[in-house]
């Protein structure tokens, strides 16, 4: 077997092991289906069986006791076998169901417990049709294969009927076999590559589809509906031309296999019509044969139409298990000490971080120390590397040298719930559920007393507000707090902060997007959130750090300066120029 070939022999045995091994909780229905299998395909022969009693007995030899029994057993017949086929349809369909359901909820849990950098690279669109779309040709996998095993009973059955009636006679009808089973391969391949591509299509048009809804207020803004409109029609069209391709192989293999049926029948009806003229055979005999016959070549059609889906199956199985199952894409890890949620120390080492897309570091050799009880603004100009180096400490990427060091242990011997729920964030990208606002505000414990929940949002000066919804705190806020202003969401995702109640606070601008008004009411609940709190605060506008235990200046990934407001004026010219800038800008 040549090297590409038992490559991808093995990988197709990986794919189906590992699909059927999510149908293993459900073996005893699998069981019962198989059963069903059986006895839909032997049913199917005994109706082509039939045929010749009722041909001979009843209709040349005029049998009344034929008559009485032969219908009575053909009903009997076609009972059992829509009983059967009935339990294996709705016993395979249900346990694809819930195949369906466990593959979504392990994809999920998969990727959203993988690291940060692997949104970075991925789009969101992709991950939605990886659990969306993917999955659902897994699903039909099972129920496909067992269709197709229980068609290959059926031909078995058929063809031990036809060689029962004329051994001579089947011998030419099934010598044209082979050539029926051709397409089931060549084609097979085909529409494999196809269903790859098909699916890889739809990843990309789901991707394209929610970066354009949630960017339609900047499309609009530029007026470039047209453009959008036209980048989509292009993508759209790619994949009908995909979905074009597949119907054609599709249609070609069962036109194929159809012809070459005809072939094996055509000679049937020339050779068995002759015995029958000549007197070797009865009719009842012959149109029995051909009967077992014509059923023979439909269940090699359905055969093939099974292996189209599995080889859809096996496409997207790619695509799922290549998130699954793969060694380079692995779920987040923490130690196992729980953090004590009283703040001693922070200390950060030597850290020099750079992001995969980055080819120089973002952080070079960084060093600080952080108190219990200081606040501490970080300042610098746009890129200096001020969110990156505060993403480090909750482990939302890691350092690549040196050690983040928290109350005397490395960030990452803590586990990582302990470590993220005793460290609050408010940045300046707030994000709220499309949820109520009392679910918005307790998310870290859902279903929190609302008593609890009020308090935190008159500290966050967020209840006036809040009352005057339409439904209060259980007012829906819309998707990303659409239906809320810019001050009224970071109020609220204050107020979240203050429910979870954390010792160290990093503030990441928090103020910078908001007008003059509104940002005087945040910065009044960011002072209430900080109160008692041990805070690191990323500052845009340096008239709120001002009165900071240490402001950190950065630039270019390196920590420049470190002191008070003072001390930095007479020392750093870095600091200096940023203060002088917004001093001219406001006066």
């Amino acid at each position: 077997m040549p090297k590409g070939e038992k490559y991808s022999y093995l990988k197709n045995k990986h794919l189906v092991k590992r699909c059927l091994s999510y149908f293993g909780p459900y073996k005893f229905k699998v069981f019962v289906s198989f059963v069903s299998m059986a006895v839909v395909a032997a049913a199917t022969a005994a109706t082509a069986y039939l045929i010749q009693p009722a041909m001979d007995d009843i209709f040349i030899n005029k049998d009344r006791e034929a008559l009485m029994l032969v219908p009575i057993a053909f009903v009997m017949v076609m009972l059992i076998k829509g009983l059967f086929r009935f339990l294996q349809s709705y016993l395979m369909n249900s346990v694809g169901l819930l195949v369906l359901e466990q593959l979504r909820n392990d994809l999920f849990s998969k990727i959203i417990c993988l690291p940060m950098d692997f949104f970075e690279e991925s789009q969101v669109g992709m991950l939605m049709s990886r659990i969306l779309n993917d999955v659902i040709e897994i699903r039909a996998s099972l129920p496909s294969f067992i269709m197709m095993i229980r068609e290959i009973c059926t031909i078995i059955c058929l063809i031990g009927l036809v060689f029962y009636r004329d051994a001579y006679l089947a011998f030419f009808a099934v010598l044209v076999l082979p050539l029926a089973i051709f397409p089931f391969f060549y084609f097979g391949k085909k529409l494999r590559k196809l269903g790859r591509k098909n699916q890889s299509k739809i990843s990309d048009i789901n991707a394209m589809l929610q970066e354009s809804f949630s960017g339609v207020k900047v499309i609009k803004a530029f007026a470039n509906e047209k453009h959008e409109t036209d980048k989509f029609a292009i993508e759209n069209n790619r994949l009908v031309s995909i979905a074009i391709k597949s119907v054609l192989n599709s249609e070609l293999s069962s036109r194929i296999m159809e012809i070459v049926g005809a072939f094996g029948i055509g000679l049937v009806l020339w050779y068995g019509g002759s015995q029958v003229i000549d007197g070797h055979s009865t009719p009842g005999t012959f149109f029995s044969f051909i009967a077992a016959l014509v059923m023979l070549y439909e269940p090699i059609k359905k055969i093939n139409t099974s292996n189209h889906t599995i080889q859809r199956a096996l496409a997207g199985a790619e695509r799922v298990f290549e998130i699954l199952d793969s060694p380079g894409i692995n779920a987040e890890q923490g130690g196992e000490v729980e953090l004590d949620p009283n703040f001693k120390k922070l200390e950060i080492k030597n850290v020099t971080f750079s992001y995969s897309s980055s080819e120089k570091p973002v952080l070079n050799n960084i060093n600080l120390v952080v108190e219990t009880g200081q606040k501490v603004a970080i300042v610098g100009p746009s890129g200096s590397g001020k969110t990156t180096l505060v993403n480090l400490i909750p482990r939302f990427y890691d350092a690549a040298q040196g050690d983040i060091v928290l109350n005397g242990k490395s960030v990452h011997e803590y586990s990582l719930n302990s470590l993220r729920l005793n460290i609050g964030m408010v940045s300046q990208e707030t994000f709220l559920f499309n949820a109520s606002v009392r679910d918005n505000i307790s998310y870290v414990t859902l279903g929190s007393d609302l008593e609890n929940v009020q308090e935190c949002a008159k500290t966050a000066f967020a209840h006036e507000f809040v009352e005057k919804l339409p439904e209060g705190y259980e007012t829906l806020v819309g998707e990303r707090g659409v239906r809320l202003s810019g001050g009224q969401k970071q109020r609220l995702t204050i107020a979240r902060a203050l429910f979870k109640n954390p010792s160290l606070l990093i503030l990441d601008e928090a103020t910078s997007a908001l007008d003059t008004e509104a940002e005087r009411i945040v910065q009044m609940a960011l002072e209430n959130l900080m109160k008692d709190r041990t805070s690191i605060v990323i500052a845009h506008r340096l008239s709120t750090v001002l009165s900071a235990d240490m402001i950190v200046v950065m630039e270019k990934g390196e920590i420049v300066s470190k002191g008070t407001h003072k001390e930095l004026l007479k020392k750093c010219p870095l600091y200096t120029k940023l203060y002088n800038m917004q001093f001219q800008d406001n006066s």
